[in-house]
């Protein structure tokens, strides 16, 4: 195998499992450790610079990093990612962070975009575009931002204090907000003196149910986002006694909790697949079975019963659910069915884009499902001015992915408008690898790797989290819970970068490595090479670094795989052949502007005083 050049900016990046598998590649161990430290708002603006909303996903993110974190590789669960993001928001220093936002410049560059939808895409593009002087219309037809994270997550996940806060931060930068306005025309927009456009309007769709009885019973079934917007707007404040929750996803999870604080007595959720194939995330369904809200896996929506004009009840077919080799689900009737009363039936069965008002001959090629062709890359349309993000772009996902999303759109935005190509002269990541060395066998972060379970968050008691819609359920961590929930982080961003030069070959960090994922051997083809290794490398999507070759023709051979990133190869060896070094990947954001991170090891902007991790 060839050598591993550690220049690229991909590699070491993909060896920090979790900020890899965030969409918006979030430094997490960079703010985990600021945590550590008890420098909240650095943390925070760690965040605020890839992801946008810190306190929001802080407390609804999907949380793609925390399959991935290596801590979950030796114990039984990964580290808190999610409620550590929470913890820097909720214990910053607001005017410390405030005065930390980008300057705006008074002078415009004379380019005017619109924004429709004022949903996380959207408000991503802002927050990237208004720094380099563009003038920005939004567009929402609700009486505030926040879009989707307003509308259909409710106040006891997301108080709208938290949200509002964060969307101001983009919108105080000098957008014009024009709220309480639906766009109903794409040629409309487009007459307008706009030198581009960004959609991000989200899945505003919710699907139906078409089995029998439903348009007999309509005025009391409803479809799950249309009633959680109803609801969140003060519409709707109430609902009948007995619901039934049709659907699986975190949507029936939120549809389900609301009911039970807004009148609800018997509610009840049903499913079609097992309660393991559930798409709703592990920790909204211990949240719903919690507050003592059954879930009924393996039940497929039959009948509406209407008596004397009035929803009484369902029938459900009880199914049984096998996979082939390719994973795909067969579904068969048992035979048996199933009935629970009820006055009203939410439905929460999945969403879909709705572009009603985007004409067809407005330049824009529609494919399959009627979905607007969008680059996956550019996010631009056929029409080269207007370009899509979010879930309109393509299919229902997560806050994270809409936030990926709104920094690459507004890369090819700023491309666009300055007569470059969006997809050939798009910036590279900004990377920073540099030693953490202090002194002979010492680093500057805390190395140590011991067994730490998993912190548990606290809830405030169930009896009085439904009491009111508005009381926020789940308080997160104190204090010190955050410092110990820190402390579990393996510091993956903390490189073992070898030396070949200082390299004695004396074996030492063989001895001492407690996953055995260091060989010295001689060369091979990789899948040779990944048999003969100390513990061989099963794990192909994960990189092998590969030395140079050594004095004795041999070759070191780390598996990226196993590296727990604990030091002790650099400690073990007499030569320094091994060293720590932080790596800093950052995702650049339009224009090019320099990465503001890597804060100091030392100092602090918060009012609290810093405690090395």
């Amino acid at each position: 195998m060839k050598a591993t050049d550690i220049s690229d900016p991909e590699y070491f990046h993909k060896v920090v499992d979790c900020q890899y598998a965030c969409p918006a590649h979030t430094p997490v161990p960079e703010y985990i450790r600021l945590i550590g430290q008890r420098r909240y708002s650095d943390a925070y603006m760690v965040n605020w610079e890839s992801n946008v909303f810190p306190g929001v996903l802080g407390r609804t993110c999907d949380r793609p990093c925390e399959p991935a974190c290596r801590r979950g590789r030796i114990e039984e669960q990964p580290v808190a990612i999610c409620r550590l993001k929470r913890v820097a928001a909720d214990h910053k220093d607001d005017a410390n962070v405030a005065s930390r936002m980008p300057v705006i410049p008074t002078q415009k560059n004379g380019r005017k975009i619109a924004l429709v939808g004022a949903g996380p895409a959207s408000l991503t593009v802002a927050r990237d575009l208004m720094p380099l002087g563009y003038t920005i219309d939004l567009y929402d037809e609700n009486a505030k931002g926040g879009g989707f994270m307003r509308s259909q997550i409710p106040a006891f996940r997301l108080p709208e204090e938290i949200l509002d806060e964060e969307v101001n931060y983009v919108t105080d930068m000098g957008v014009s907000t024009i709220y309480n306005h639906y766009v109903d025309s794409m040629n409309g927009l487009l007459a307008k003196d706009y030198d581009a456009v960004f959609v991000g309007t989200g899945a505003p769709r919710g699907r139906d149910l078409q089995i029998p009885g439903r348009d007999q019973a309509k005025a009391n079934i409803h479809i799950g986002i249309d009633w959680l917007e109803s609801v969140a707007f003060e519409h709707t404040d109430r609902i009948g006694k007995k619901v039934v929750i049709i659907g699986g996803g975190n949507t029936a999870m939120d549809c389900c909790r609301t009911a039970m604080r807004i009148g609800g007595e018997q509610v009840t959720v049903t499913v079609r697949s097992t309660y393991e194939a559930m798409k709703a995330s592990p920790w909204e369904k211990e949240d719903t079975l919690g507050e003592g809200i059954p879930i009924l896996p393996n039940h497929s929506p039959r009948e509406f019963i209407v008596d004397d004009g009035k929803l009484v009840a369902m029938t459900f077919d009880v199914v049984e659910s096998s996979y082939d080799e390719h994973g795909k689900r067969t579904i068969r009737e048992t035979g048996d069915i199933i009935t629970i009363e009820c006055t009203d039936v939410i439905i929460a069965i999945g969403q879909d884009n709705a572009f009603p008002w985007i004409e067809k001959d407005a330049g824009i090629e529609f494919g399959e499902w009627d979905m607007p062709v969008v680059n996956k890359q550019t996010f631009q349309t056929t029409n080269e001015k207007v370009f899509i993000g979010g879930d309109a772009a393509f299919g229902p996902e997560n806050i994270i992915t809409a936030v990926a999303h709104g920094h690459q759109a507004a890369i090819s935005i700023d491309l666009y408008l300055s007569g470059k190509s969006v997809s050939q002269q798009r910036p590279p990541a900004g990377i920073n690898l540099a030693s953490t060395k202090m002194g002979i066998h010492e680093w500057a972060y805390d190395s140590e790797v011991i067994e730490d379970e998993r912190q548990q968050s606290t809830h405030v008691p169930v009896e009085k989290a439904l009491q009111d819609r508005k009381i926020e359920s789940e308080l997160g961590f104190d204090i010190e819970t955050a410092f110990t929930e820190a402390e579990r982080c393996l510091n993956c961003d903390i490189q073992t970068v070898f030396i070949e030069a200082k390299c004695i070959e004396c074996d030492g960090c063989t001895d001492i490595c407690p996953t055995n994922c260091i060989t010295f051997t001689a060369n091979d083809e990789e899948a040779s090479l990944r048999q003969k290794l100390s513990a061989p490398a099963l794990n192909l999507t994960q990189d092998l670094y590969i030395s140079q070759d050594l004095p004795t023709g041999r070759i070191m051979v780390k598996d990226e795989d196993l590296c727990l990133h604990c030091g002790l190869c650099a400690e073990r060896c007499p030569t320094s052949a091994w060293d720590m070094q932080k790596y800093l990947y950052t995702v650049t954001k339009a224009g090019d502007r320099p990465a503001p991170l890597l804060v100091e090891q030392s100092g602090s902007g918060d009012k609290q005083s810093d405690k090395a991790a």
